[in-house]
């Protein structure tokens, strides 16, 4: 395999299933490594589950050498048994980037929407739609899962590398672009 520029691991964590995506990027060029999901939901003792999780990250990490990874943010519910779950699948999730070395970047559900589609309220259905015209690929799956983590490492490549803010200096958001480049600003004309 030729060596890549950085390979991202997104993961949207779980204990019924877990989804992970990966993408390789050369010279700016996005592609797809990897797409599928773990369903821990099959296993009766929760630290089973837990040790299942973190032995399949690591082991994404060990065969792919991600050099980036990425995890969706859990969303706050009203069932707080659920939360604790998710909490401690991601936290497993983060604890094996963390044994392998990697930095672990979180982004919200809402965040990795708005990066991918737009809209940070899209379904589950319009990620998975633009992710397959983003990237090329036909394969549809029920496993919104593996397409939300996709979605997360694809908000991780765009978030990284925001080529505007990058060339423009140093600067602390689009605020402070747009007071120190006026001339790039298109608008109405009064």
């Amino acid at each position: 395999m030729q060596k890549t520029t950085k390979i991202i691991l997104g993961i949207d964590p779980g204990t019924i299933v877990m989804g992970y995506g990966l993408i390789a990027i050369e010279k700016n060029k996005v592609s797809l490594l990897a797409l599928d999901v773990l369903k821990p939901g099959n296993v009766k003792d929760s630290y089973k589950k837990l040790q299942l999780i973190f032995n399949t990250v690591s082991g994404l990490i060990t065969k792919f050498q991600p050099t980036d990874f990425a995890i969706e943010a859990p969303f706050f519910g009203k069932n707080v048994q659920s939360m604790l779950k998710l909490g401690r699948a991601q936290g497993v999730c983060i604890a094996a980037a963390m044994r392998h070395g990697l930095d672990v970047t979180e982004y919200s559900p809402k965040k990795v929407k708005q990066a991918i589609t737009g809209n940070g309220n899209a379904d589950k259905e319009q990620v998975m739609k633009m992710l397959q015209t983003l990237l090329s690929f036909t394969h549809t799956t029920k496993q919104f899962d593996a397409t939300d983590a996709l979605a997360v490492a694809l908000c991780h490549f765009y978030q990284t590398q925001n080529s505007l803010l990058k060339k423009s200096g140093n600067l602390k958001d689009w605020n402070d672009f747009i007071k120190k480049n006026p001339k790039r600003i298109v608008g109405k004309k009064s």
